[in-house]
């Protein structure tokens, strides 16, 4: 590309984003205040009368479905809530039940079994019968019982004749029950325990003031914001990834109320419910009761939450509109600017790319959706420990920039992997290849797409296959067309749409904050919300010890494995060139950071302050985008939804144009026979098609699934499929004695046995890529050793400048 043609698409790209700016302006001279209705709707419903004589006395659920226990017999509503039908029992007569509960799908109970000890059981429910499982027997016997599952966990507080206690056994295992953590209180038969988000809940009994405890592994028993009022009975559940639910009577009558793990606010939801509750118990997104129905008789009743839409306005459609026009308008034009004849034009846009330009895209194809949704989300949750990665990895980029990038720039490459040929075997080559095209379609391609789309479908309307379907198909038209310059320069403009709009979000949060900025840090401070560094010694927590064994790893010895980031810096004038790029990637990486986790602290600070603006229905990867349909103005919504987008489009373009580099150069033109220039472009052309395809089919397949974090499920997907190959580039770059059997050997070695970690649960999941990378060298150099050395020249392709 001649400089006056970089210029001008520098410019094509300004133009842009001038017009962004100024209908940014035009939008924000009339915000409205934040409002502070509840968002969330609630409707009310009778349930069918039970059979005439059935006389209930324990009101539960199984499998999302309620159950009457009485002393003759049980009944189950059906599927489709218009009748109760009877129950029978898979072994024995209708048991003596003291206590029960569950999460709604699983039941346990407590059953009296005569002259022996109580017994705990598992129900579930086998069409019209009821089967029995009983749980290994309790340490001792037991006068009332909580159940609750966290994890694949049992836990069981009651008491027998003494205190209260604690018991722990893990489900389908037949293990015995463990000790679990101390009451932090004198506790009573009206007690709850739940468990959510990670967590034990314990709601204390009383008539004027009933306690809230939550409990976690990593710091126990901690007091939290009491009930506003008297909580009834078995009527508390949790709902959602970070709710719990329950009926609350003061001296305004009987509300149900919400209260939010995370932010420990308590919620009002929009409804009155009547004197009369007796019992209650889940049900689908709320809860089903009994009243007095005035008659000495008893009413089923239900409450069931429902989540509104926030439609966009035209004004969102018309700055989406724009920018997606925008983004098919740079790639037409290199489409008809570029005769693309060779692959250099179309893999590594014929080397010609500035090193500022490099930089950016490097920015903006790192931070994806991921780091748009999912990372505001785990600040939200948790705190800035993950921005911790972003501080050292700059120190890792540094060594990068001086050492790896200007070592394999000089080999101009297409396929960073056609180092691993030239270094070892072709075989090696190819299966690191295949492992990358595996590792960026199934863990980051099909993840980011399915992210953004599935936060934009569950608050604006637009379903997710429609979501995925529009980025998709749209980051495949500008990217066959366009080739590498198209996905730099769009990459240029999406940096400066999303972190505007992200900026934007932050200090609008301020700004309507009643305290303003001091508000944000004061309470941002006093909840840890800022917390960084940890220096603990935990390997399943994130430390700032396992970010530093990562970025060693992951950065600094295996930089090259990602074609992605690579293709960026092959695509420089010079080795020089792509050294600077490397710097200016490095230079963005920590603002940009501070501006993610930074939504995410705002979001915090924001909702504490107004808990009944959430959605309990929504999951915690969807805070950010219910905010910005909920909050913001027309138009902005907009601005920052496409910036959304943006964050997606960066990525995938960079990902569909590097697997088709892959899958070109390293297959196709490997082992075609007939392959030439243009057939090699027109094959790239297709292959980026194919790709995206693929990419949408895995997304739409990730929607069938409740994840509760996409963060977290990318970081253990590129651990499990990235590491094996990543080591490769050590042993290549960093040893002289490393050879063709062994590095193979490292990384079959190295797969296995990440993968045997993984189904343990030994460590935190963002250890498993530095731990597979570490395994691939160290059993790859040991496997070396058996063989013999490499007789080739190794001159140019290790880091020793004597090296022959």
């Amino acid at each position: 590309m001649s400089r006056t043609a970089v210029l001008s698409a520098a410019k094509e790209a300004s133009g842009f984003l001038r017009v962004l700016s100024c209908l940014l302006l035009l939008l924000c001279a009339g915000i409205p205040g934040l409002r502070a209705e509840s968002l969330t709707s609630v409707e009310r419903g009778a349930l069918p009368a039970l059979p005439a004589g059935a006389a209930m006395e324990r009101l539960q659920t199984i499998e999302d479905r309620p159950v009457a226990l009485g002393t003759s017999g049980a009944w189950v509503l059906s599927a489709d809530g218009r009748q109760w039908q009877a129950l029978s029992w898979s072994n024995g007569p209708t048991p003596r039940v003291l206590d029960a509960g569950g999460d709604g799908r699983q039941l346990f109970v407590l059953v009296s079994t005569g002259s022996e000890a109580a017994r705990i059981e598992q129900w579930r429910l086998n069409g019209n019968t009821i089967t029995r499982q009983p749980l290994p027997a309790l340490p001792e016997a037991l006068r009332w019982a909580r159940f609750a599952i966290l994890g694949d966990a049992l836990y069981v507080a009651g008491a027998g004749e003494g205190a209260p206690r604690l018991w722990r056994t893990v489900l389908n295992a037949s293990a015995a029950w463990t000790d679990g953590p101390a009451w932090p209180e004198a506790v009573a038969d009206g007690a709850e325990l739940l468990a959510q988000t990670n967590a034990l809940y314990l709601i204390g009994s009383g008539t004027t003031s009933q306690s809230v405890w939550r409990w976690t592994a990593d710091h126990g028993w901690e007091a939290k914001p009491p009930v506003p009022g008297m909580r009834l009975p078995g009527t508390a559940r949790a709902l959602g990834q970070a709710h719990l639910l329950m009926l609350v009577r003061d001296n305004r009558g009987t509300h149900l109320m919400t209260y939010h793990t995370i932010t420990s606010a308590w919620a009002t939801l929009p409804i009155e419910v009547g004197p009369g509750v007796r019992q209650a118990t889940a049900w689908r997104n709320g809860l089903v009761w009994t009243a007095d129905d005035g008659k000495g008789g008893q009413a089923l009743e239900s409450a069931q939450l429902a989540s509104g839409k926030h439609l966009l306005k035209w004004m969102d459609w018309l700055v989406i509109i724009v920018y997606l026009a925008s983004m098919i308008g740079i790639g037409m034009y290199f489409y008809l600017k570029e005769k693309r004849n060779s692959t250099s034009d179309f893999f590594v846009g014929g080397r010609s790319i500035p090193f500022w330009a490099a930089g950016v895209s490097l920015y903006a194809t790192n931070t994806s959706s991921i780091s748009f949704i999912a990372i505001p989300a785990k600040a939200f949750e948790t705190n800035w420990q993950y921005m911790t990665n972003n501080l050292i990895a700059v120190l890792g980029l540094m060594f990068v920039a001086v050492w790896i990038v200007p070592l394999l720039r000089r080999l101009d490459l297409m396929s960073v992997f056609s180092y691993l040929e030239t270094r070892f075997h072709p075989a090696i080559r190819m299966l690191a290849s295949a492992l990358c095209i595996a590792m960026q379609v199934g863990a980051r391609m099909s993840v980011i797409l399915f992210l953004p789309a599935l936060a934009i479908a569950t608050i604006t309307g637009i379903s997710v296959v429609w979501s995925v379907i529009l980025m998709g198909v749209f980051t495949i038209i500008y990217t066959a067309m366009g080739g590498m310059k198209a996905v730099i320069w769009t990459d240029f403009v999406q940096v400066f749409v999303k972190m505007g709009g992200a900026m934007f979000a932050i200090g609008f949060i301020i700004w309507h904050l009643q305290g303003g900025a001091s508000e944000f840090f004061t309470t941002a401070m006093a909840e840890q919300k800022m917390h960084t560094l940890d220096f603990s010694f935990d390997l399943t927590k994130a430390t700032v010890w396992g970010f530093v064994f990562l970025v060693i790893f992951d950065v600094v010895l295996t930089f090259p494995k990602d074609q992605v980031l690579m293709q960026r810096t092959l695509s420089t004038k010079s080795d020089k060139e792509a050294g600077r790029s490397i710097w200016a990637f490095a230079a963005i990486m920590i603002p940009g950071g501070f501006i993610f986790y930074g939504i995410g602290t705002a979001l915090f600070v924001y909702y504490k302050n107004n808990p009944e603006r959430l959605n309990p229905l929504l999951p915690i990867d969807a805070t950010f985008p219910l905010f910005i349909a909920a909050e913001l103005p027309p138009g902005v919504t907009g601005l920052i939804i496409a910036g959304i987008f943006a964050a997606a489009m960066a990525t995938l373009s960079s990902i569909m144009n590097s697997v088709a580099t892959l899958i070109s150069v390293d297959f196709y033109e490997k082992l075609s026979k007939k392959a030439d220039q243009k057939k090699s472009v027109l094959f790239a052309e297709v292959t980026t098609v194919m790709v995206g395809l693929v990419g949408i089919g895995l997304a739409l397949l990730l929607s069938r699934y409740d994840i509760h974090s996409l963060f977290d499920i990318s970081i253990e997907l590129a651990g499990l499929l990235g590491g094996g190959f990543a080591g490769a580039y050590t042993l290549g770059m960093f040893t002289r004695r490393a050879n063709s059997p062994g590095v193979a050997i490292g990384i079959g070695s190295s797969i296995v046995l990440t993968f045997l970690a993984w189904s343990m649960d030994l460590v935190h999941p963002y250890f498993y890529l530095a731990i597979s990378i570490l395994l691939c060298i160290v059993i790859g150099y040991l496997a070396s050793l058996l063989f013999p050395a490499p007789r080739r020249s190794l001159k140019g392709l290790t880091i020793y400048r004597d090296a022959e």
